[in-house]
């Protein structure tokens, strides 16, 4: 019969410790949320309210947000982008990944080693030469423009996280398959692919999330109201000349949030796996 462990004053004392950690870390991160929420119900514009929770709530801030401004067109901007920039992304990293995990080729290794640099420069220092190319290409205020640099920045991380989880599927998979005949473009889609799943939704949720939270590529690649993201557009709420309106931005940043978040509920297993990956291989 096992004996139940004693409960020592050191063992009580860290438990405390860590439950008053996580509410902490809770309000951190809830509290804000609930204000936005809140505020987004609130009447007038002002950004302080007298309660965490208006007393009167009232849906005009929504309905100024979908009727009076362009928010829709933002927002379907928003989406198209990280649509087109999740399965460029994820076209361009899974077979490059994969070239570089299984082929031997001559510069191999100083092409790894330019991916890896490349990650640790911010890209800050290539806003000119994004707007000058762009412009001379003619997709300057474009949302295949924007897409073009969302992808290209999220190229050499996800290589590199891709080629991590191909170097530790057993090879005795794909020598068995080409026994059997198959070639190298059926090991990749037919074997590598599906057991790269979980990794591949991590990426291409990742690669989809990244129009929502930029401002900066946006704020130099679009000029034309009708073509902005969410974020630049929101932006104009609070940043404009003749008045800020904050609780209507609140509401826009409530709506902006939906997609990821119901995302990452209908993923979350899914993307826990990747993790996994990403992390433990």
């Amino acid at each position: 019969m096992n004996k139940r462990r004693a409960f020592s004053p050191k063992s009580f004392v860290s438990l405390v410790f860590v439950y008053i950690l996580i509410l902490v870390l809770l309000a951190f991160a809830l509290i804000p949320i609930i204000y936005v929420v809140g505020l987004s119900f609130s009447p007038g514009s002002t950004l302080y309210m007298d309660t965490i929770f208006p007393t009167n709530p009232t849906l005009d801030n929504y309905k100024t947000l979908l009727s009076g401004t362009l928010f829709p067109r933002w927002y379907l901007n928003t989406i198209v982008a990280g649509l087109l920039t999740s399965v460029v992304t994820l076209l361009l990293c899974a077979p490059t990944a994969y070239a570089f995990s299984r082929l031997r080729f001559k510069g191999r290794k100083p092409f790894l080693l330019v991916l890896l640099v490349l990650q640790m420069f911010p890209g800050m220092m290539a806003m000119v030469a994004y707007y000058v190319l762009l412009n001379m290409v003619g997709l300057l205020d474009t949302t295949p423009g924007l897409v073009i640099l969302y992808s290209g920045a999220a190229v050499t991380g996800n290589t590199w996280l891709l080629k991590s989880f191909y170097d530790t599927v057993p090879k005795a998979l794909e020598e068995a398959a080409l026994i059997d005949g198959a070639n190298r473009f059926q090991l990749f889609t037919r074997i590598l692919l599906p057991l790269s799943y979980p990794m591949l939704v991590l990426v291409g949720v990742f690669s989809f999330a990244a129009p929502f939270g930029d401002f900066v590529l946006s704020r130099i690649v679009l000029t034309r109201p009708e073509n902005y993201t969410l974020a630049l557009g929101t932006y104009n709420f609070i940043a404009s000349d003749f008045g800020n309106n904050f609780t209507v931005f609140a509401a826009s940043s409530v709506l902006a949030s939906l997609p990821i978040t119901i995302l990452y509920l209908l993923l979350q297993k899914t993307m826990v796996t990747g993790f996994k990956g990403a992390v433990v291989r």
